[in-house]
């Protein structure tokens, strides 16, 4: 699992930041708690997870790039929406990997 330099963190997430991400790191379940990654496909712009769909046995050995954290729902979408526009504010477009290039953080 790699963590984005600048992670994006929700207003209601910023409370249990350390708890979190110690929580996803150490594979335990956190209720209502969402991640943010790059798009496991070419047809999104960013993907969104409740946390524990990575503690599924198909996505539990995938390495996830881990660009936000959320609490609930809506603050994650919230949040994607922050990603994208600060994407579009810095290259002028939708590419990810310019980005996260850009803002000095490679997937």
């Amino acid at each position: 699992m790699f963590w984005y330099r600048y992670l994006y963190v929700g207003e209601r997430a910023k409370r249990y930041r350390s708890s979190i991400i110690r929580g996803i790191r150490e594979k335990r379940y956190c209720p209502g708690v969402y991640v943010i990654t790059p798009p496991s496909n070419g047809n999104n712009t960013l993907d969104i997870y409740p946390q524990y769909m990575l503690l599924l046995g198909g996505y539990r050995n995938r390495e996830f790039h881990i660009l936000g954290i959320a609490v609930g729902r809506r603050e994650a979408l919230n949040l994607a929406g922050t990603i994208v526009s600060d994407m579009y504010a810095l290259t002028g477009g939708f590419c990810l990997d310019r980005f996260l290039t850009e803002r000095g953080s490679r997937v």
